[in-house]
């Protein structure tokens, strides 16, 4: 009785294991632990990131090759500036000429900040371990908002001036002599239609 007790024990146990193992795979594969996977650290500079987020992919050439694991802040006491500071983890045999260009890109129109790298053409220089690559800072979304809106205010300052008359289209739309002499020829051409042979016959 005591026996049967202990080998039902036993083969719950097992199956509690195996379950805390498929549990364990599963939690570390959604999380992207990188314990398996051999890389480098670098890490990559910009005025502004755009809301880039710890655990954001970078993808180079399109491809995803590693994450953002910190993002920090540096001032620059000569420059009296800021920097944002993407410390990011790549994996091993991807090779970033030091030439490439770095971007903060969108998935969609609203979606996920990720840091995009372009490869260049020099590979005979390329970034390594603890180096730091300078990226092309994104347009914030209020200097897109700020240019949309002096393109709307020149364009309604030009509706306004041709409204009123003013520069040669004004002067154009707002005149009727044009639209008159245009008429009166039409009417004239549909009394002798035969002008325009005899135009034509002249050219030659």
């Amino acid at each position: 009785m005591i026996f049967g007790k202990t080998k039902l024990e036993l083969k719950v146990g097992i199956f509690v294991f195996a379950g805390l193992v498929i549990l364990a795979f599963f939690v570390l594969s959604i999380g992207k632990f990188r314990t398996w996977t051999s890389g480098y650290q670098v890490s990559f500079l910009f005025d502004f990131i755009n809301g880039v987020k710890v655990g954001a992919p970078v993808r180079f050439a399109g491809m995803d090759v590693g994450e953002v694991k910190a993002v920090g802040i540096n001032f620059l006491p000569q420059e009296q500036k800021t920097q944002v500071q993407l410390y990011s983890w790549v994996k091993s045999g991807v090779k970033i000429p030091m030439d490439s260009e770095i971007w903060i890109n969108t998935l969609g129109l609203l979606g996920e900040k990720y840091v995009e790298i372009i490869p260049g053409g020099d590979y005979s220089q390329c970034l390594e371990a603890g180096q730091v690559m300078t990226g092309v800072d994104p347009v914030p979304m209020h200097e897109v908002m700020r240019t949309a809106k002096g393109i709307v205010d020149n364009l309604n300052q030009t509706v306004t001036k041709i409204n009123s008359g003013e520069g040669t289209a004004g002067k154009l739309l707002g005149d009727d002599t044009l639209y008159n002499n245009l008429e009166e020829l039409s009417e004239d051409l549909k009394r002798h239609p035969w002008k325009l042979l005899w135009k034509t016959k002249e050219d030659k």
